[in-house]
C-alpha cells in the first residue's frame, strides 16, 4: 500500500495531522497509573484517529538515519533493573514498509536506509501503548543521527511535513530537562525542579510558545542552566523534530506540563 493510498477521514484537503513531542521519563510509566499517563489518555481521545506513526524515539541513535521497514516490529525493552512486569509487555502494533520507504524518499538532504533488525523501543512503546492501548495503528520509527548537529536535524525534520496531509501522526519522544546524573532518587515521585532545571525549562517553554526556536536550535550556546538540562542531547532532539514541522501560525500547547525528581521535566507540546 503506497502512502498516497492511505484512507483518510477527509480526503486530501484535510486539515495536517497535529504533531506531538511525548515527555516519555521513566520505562515505569508504561505500567503505572499516574497523572501523566492520564495526560496521554486524555490526548488521545482529542485526536483524529492517524492511519500511522511516525515516531522518533531519544533511544535510537544511529550514525546515519534510518527507518524501521519490516512488517512486524519487535517490542524492545532497552533497560535493566525494573520489575519482571515491565519486561513482559508487549506492543504488537504492525510496521508500515509502504511509509518507511516515503519517508525515505521525502529526505532529500541525506540518505535514508531501510532497518529490518531494530523494532520499537522503549521511548516508542511506552507512550504510544497509552494513546493506542489495542495496538491496531502501523507504528515506524526514525533514528537519530548522533553525528549531526542540532540544525541537521531540525532541518531534515522540515522535509517531513507531507506526511501530516497524509493522516500520519508524527510522535517526538524524550525528556525536554533530562539529567539522569543529577536525579534526587530520595523525592523520584515528587514534582519539584531544581533551580537550574527551572531556569532551562523556562526558556524553553518560553521559545515553543512564541514560535521562536533559534534559541533551542542553539541550546549548546544557552549557557549552564541548558548545560545542565541537556547533558546529552538525545532526549532534546525529538523536541526539534516536532518543532520543525510547525506551520506558520499554528497554535501550539503544552500538557504534562511538571518536573520530577528535581532534574527532568516531562512537558508534553501538541502542535495543531
Amino acid at each position: 500500500m503506497k502512502l498516497n493510498d492511505l484512507t483518510k477521514l477527509t480526503g486530501s484537503s484535510s486539515s495536517p495531522m497535529p504533531v506531538l513531542f511525548l515527555g516519555h521519563g521513566s520505562p515505569m510509566n508504561a505500567i503505572e497509573e499516574n497523572e501523566f499517563v492520564a495526560g496521554f489518555r486524555k490526548l488521545s481521545a482529542e485526536l483524529r484517529r492517524p492511519d500511522a506513526i511516525l515516531c522518533i524515539s531519544a533511544h535510537w541513535e544511529t550514525r546515519g538515519t534510518f527507518v524501521t521497514a519490516m512488517e512486524q516490529p519487535a517490542t524492545i525493552h532497552d533497560f535493566g533493573g525494573f520489575p519482571a512486569e515491565l519486561f513482559a509487555v508487549q506492543y504488537p502494533a504492525p510496521g508500515h514498509p509502504a511509509l518507511a520507504g516515503d519517508t525515505a524518499q521525502l529526505i532529500t538532504t541525506t540518505g535514508v536506509e531501510m532497518d529490518y533488525n531494530w523494532g520499537l523501543d522503549h521511548g516508542a512503546w511506552s507512550v504510544i501503548k497509552h494513546l493506542y492501548p489495542k495496538a491496531d495503528i502501523p507504528v515506524v520509527q526514525m533514528s537519530i543521527d548522533y553525528t549531526k548537529p542540532a540544525l541537521y536535524h531540525y532541518e531534515l525534520a522540515q522535509q517531513l511535513k507531507p506526511l501530516r496531509n497524509k493522516n500520519v501522526l508524527i510522535i517526538g519522544s524524550g525528556n525536554m530537562v533530562h539529567n539522569l546524573r543529577m536525579v534526587d532518587w530520595r523525592r523520584l515521585n515528587e514534582s519539584f525542579a531544581f533551580e537550574w532545571a527551572m531556569e532551562a525549562d523556562a526558556l524553553m517553554r518560553t521559545s515553543i510558545l512564541s514560535g521562536n526556536h533559534q534559541p533551542l536550535i542553539d541550546f549548546q550556546k544557552q549557557g549552564t542552566a541548558f548545560q545542565l538540562a541537556i547533558p546529552t542531547p538525545e532526549h532534546f532532539l525529538p523536541l526539534l523534530y516536532v518543532l520543525a514541522l510547525q506551520e506558520k501560525n499554528e497554535a501550539v500547547s503544552l500538557f504534562n506540563d511538571k518536573p520530577v525528581a528535581g532534574s527532568l521535566t516531562m512537558t508534553s507540546v501538541k502542535l495543531g
